[in-house]
């Protein structure tokens, strides 16, 4: 990994193990140029760079289990899921942020030859997490609804089993369902896929 001392002052700030870096505004080639040296991964938006917050077991798992099932059943399809590594930029905010799991039927589309960043998810799969103050985690879908390609979303909890799940119906509406018994099924018309929360919770002991 290459050493960050040539940044100088915004590497101090970058390696402090600050939440959010220091407050002043950083371009998206900042941010770029820094993301691909650090050994963390960090979140960008409004000029701000955001430093993900570290995963309980539970958030693994959870997220873990979810990969798996979709992955399980794409296996004969050419639709892809991706992990938290993969990062995701909505375009129309300027927000880029590693979801725990995307996917996407058509073709992936990314911002640069390196195909390190994904344009275009159909799905959106995250587990509930602190965030930093004023960047709740919930709060995404705010601009996560802006992307054209994004028919699904779906958030989960680590506290209960508790999935809820958001189907696009049109630009400005969205339905919205509720699961709370392991028992339950639900599927994402987007990929073909479905999810039983017993499947989500596997091996999974809640943190509430």
């Amino acid at each position: 990994m290459r050493s960050l001392k040539k940044w100088g002052a915004l590497t101090r700030v970058y390696n402090s193990g600050m939440t959010a870096l220091e407050k002043r505004r950083y371009t998206e080639a900042e941010y770029l140029a820094l993301e691909r040296v650090s050994d963390t991964k960090h979140e960008f938006y409004g000029g701000e760079i955001f430093e993900r917050v570290g995963c309980t077991q539970a958030h693994v798992l959870i997220a873990g289990n979810v990969e798996m099932r979709l992955g399980m059943q794409i296996l004969e399809r050419p639709c892809k899921v991706y992990g938290s590594l993969m990062q995701v930029k909505v375009q129309e905010t300027g927000l880029h942020t590693y979801p725990d799991v995307s996917a996407v039927c058509e073709e992936s589309e990314f911002s640069s030859p390196a195909r390190v960043t994904l344009l275009n998810p159909s799905l959106i799969v995250e587990v509930r997490s602190k965030s930093p103050p004023g960047y709740a985690r919930e709060a995404k879908f705010r601009h996560y609804r802006k992307m054209e390609s994004l028919l699904e979303y779906v958030l989960i909890s680590r506290h209960e089993a508790y999935v809820e799940y958001y189907r696009r119906q049109s630009e400005n509406e969205w339905l919205a369902r509720f699961y709370s018994k392991l028992e339950d099924t639900f599927t994402l018309e987007s990929i073909g896929c479905s999810l039983e929360l017993g499947q989500i919770y596997w091996k999974v002991t809640l943190e509430g």
